[in-house]
């Protein structure tokens, strides 16, 4: 059997704390996980699985229906157990005075397995792009990565503290939504060569006869001023922020700060013009974040460099804010190389973990939590904001491929609805230019105010 590390019990120890509101102990005892509650002497106990200190994909998932037992499940259906063939029957089980509980399912090495990422650690099934894809992921495989499972079964295991410990009061939560735009392309022509903006106009006319493009590309690339253009479709910026400020939201916005690679932005922050931009949106009470640049994501001492660049950005533009969080760019993430890079770098958060070509609950839970690191064994001051949709996952072609039907939006909206049920945070990554047309500024309202 393999026993958590003393820094990983502290560490879920935290974790529950977070959700909870209550310190308890985890200590093992006779082969089983134990939790107790600060200055009580009731306890609940864990049957311990080793699978959950496992990097596998291949373990299997069984099921159970908590309205059996007397539960109530906050999300329809039967919830799935990763990494168990079989449940016991009963699965959780009270001594004649509910001062003990016994759960035969490992909900805490569920914990640690997911929100560490344990199964992703050293695999080689990557896509193009270096990737950990959906497709190779127990939650796809077995069908929930679009239920947040953790929160499930800590859910259920929150039923389970209140009959142990009757008189006392958990935590609450309020269902929230966080909207962040990452910013590869602040203007379509601003900072392309001519050579590049004659070659799209020439697109313009001959494969989209396009004539209002073809006029619009060289008449904003000339009357680009010190700031960016209004009529640049890219600058959709007052726009979202207007929308935001209309639902009592505050949006983020993640600007690439180096150049590694031919897939980065062609802007430099320090440009007068994304310094007015940085300026208008710190102005208006929004959030300016770190998007580091492709080549990133296996170099810690590149997200390092990138992340001072920020901060020397931000101040140069006389915006001050106490943290700084951000996303990695095309959610390339190596776990845990990208993961200590962020504490390296002293960020404060971070929102990168989702797939690319599936939406969904990659680390099982819609709640932002403190990080750990499973090699080093060492809890980081690093927060972890699980990132549930990204709008090109659901929309692109070359992902799910729901474009701008009804099916895509439901799709949204039943990630949405599930992060409601549980009362966690829906996080939700759209470009600020992906707002290519009308579909785009409809789809996206619509997902806001449902």
């Amino acid at each position: 059997m393999n026993n958590f590390s003393s820094p990983a019990l502290s560490w879920l120890s935290t974790i529950l704390e977070e959700r909870f509101g209550l310190a308890f102990n985890l200590s093992y005892q006779k082969e089983m996980l134990s939790m107790q509650l600060v200055g009580q002497a009731s306890s609940i106990s864990f049957t311990p699985n080793p699978a959950f200190t496992q990097a596998s994909t291949e373990a299997p998932c069984a099921y159970w229906t908590p309205e059996e037992e007397d539960f109530v499940s906050v999300i329809s259906g039967a919830i799935p157990a990763p990494c168990m063939n079989d449940l016991p029957k009963p699965l959780i089980q009270f001594n004649t005075e509910n001062k003990q509980a016994h759960v035969g399912y490992d909900i805490l090495g569920l914990t640690y397995w997911m929100l560490n990422r344990i199964e992703e650690i050293a695999s080689t099934e990557l896509d193009n792009h270096g990737r950990f894809p959906a497709t190779s992921s127990h939650a796809y495989k077995h069908g929930y990565l679009e239920r947040p499972v953790v929160d499930e079964w800590l859910d259920i295991l929150g039923q389970v503290i209140q009959k142990v410990w009757a008189n006392i009061e958990l935590k609450q939560h309020q269902f929230s939504m966080k909207v962040s735009h990452d910013v590869d392309s602040p203007s379509l022509y601003a900072f392309k060569p001519w050579k590049t903006i004659i070659r799209m106009m020439g697109g313009h006319l001959l494969k989209r006869r396009d004539v209002k493009a073809l006029l619009q590309a060289p008449f904003i690339k000339i009357t680009t001023g010190k700031q960016l253009h209004p009529q640049d479709p890219h600058n959709t910026f007052d726009w979202i922020m207007s929308l935001s400020e209309k639902q009592g939201l505050k949006s983020a916005f993640y600007f690439i700060c180096g150049h590694s690679s031919d897939k980065d932005a062609d802007y430099i922050p320090e440009d007068p013009r994304i310094q007015a931009l940085m300026q208008e949106i710190h102005q208006r009470g929004h959030e300016i974040g770190l998007h580091p640049s492709y080549g990133t994501y296996q170099k810690p001492e590149l997200i390092y460099q990138e992340a001072e660049r920020l901060r020397k950005v931000c101040k140069l533009a006389g915006v001050e804010q106490e943290t700084y969080g951000g996303r990695m760019h095309y959610l390339r993430w190596e776990h845990p190389t990208t993961l200590q890079a962020w504490e390296d770098a002293d960020m404060s958060y971070d929102t990168t973990l989702s797939y690319a070509d599936r939406p969904g609950f990659r680390c099982g839970t819609c709640f932002e939590y403190t990080a750990f690191n499973p090699l080093t064994q060492k809890q980081l001051k690093l927060r972890i904001r699980p990132l549930i949709a990204m709008e090109c996952t659901i929309i692109a072609e070359r992902y799910m491929n729901l474009g701008y039907t009804e099916k895509a939006f439901k799709k949204f909206i039943e990630l949405k609805n599930n992060c409601r049920k549980v009362k966690g945070c829906f996080t939700l990554l759209w470009h600020n230019s992906h707002f290519t047309h009308k579909a785009d500024f409809d789809l996206y309202e619509k997902i806001i105010e449902n």
